[in-house]
């Protein structure tokens, strides 16, 4: 676990988190998810992403009062595509899971390729493919 990196979340509705992340295809970390957590692993470098009822949440940061991420906003969360058409397939089982598209799929100066989401509790997700070759140097 030394050197690991986790991401840990809030949620009003467990169960729906649960079913959205599987739906698009996230890997649960079967090992750690449990009635009072989801646990799953993304990408290469494996990240852990925990989510966690409201309640306990608010116990792990003091005390201090959750931000409706429905109403703001303190972090975006980037997963790298290795194409275009895989930015647009992940955008598709988003939507069919339930997420708002807060940026449709589309290029970005000529060289980016992404769109953003929000999950069923309010977190932004951003997909984004980058074609290297064409970054502006300099």
């Amino acid at each position: 676990m030394q050197n690991e990196f986790w991401v840990n979340l809030p949620s009003k509705d467990l169960e729906r988190t649960r079913k959205f992340f599987t739906d698009i295809g996230f890997n649960m970390d079967k090992v750690h998810s449990n009635a009072q957590m989801v646990s799953m692993d993304l990408g290469n470098k494996k990240v852990v992403v925990n989510v966690f009822p409201e309640n306990m949440f608010r116990e792990f940061i003091g005390g201090q009062q959750v931000t409706d991420a429905k109403q703001s906003n303190e972090v975006l969360f980037s997963l790298g595509a290795n194409s275009p058409e895989e930015v647009d397939a992940w955008a598709e089982k988003a939507v069919k899971a339930g997420a708002t598209l807060y940026a449709k799929p589309g290029y970005k100066d000529g060289w980016m390729y992404g769109c953003g989401f929000v999950d069923p509790d309010g977190h932004r997700w951003n997909l984004l493919f980058m074609d290297m070759s064409k970054m502006p140097k300099g």
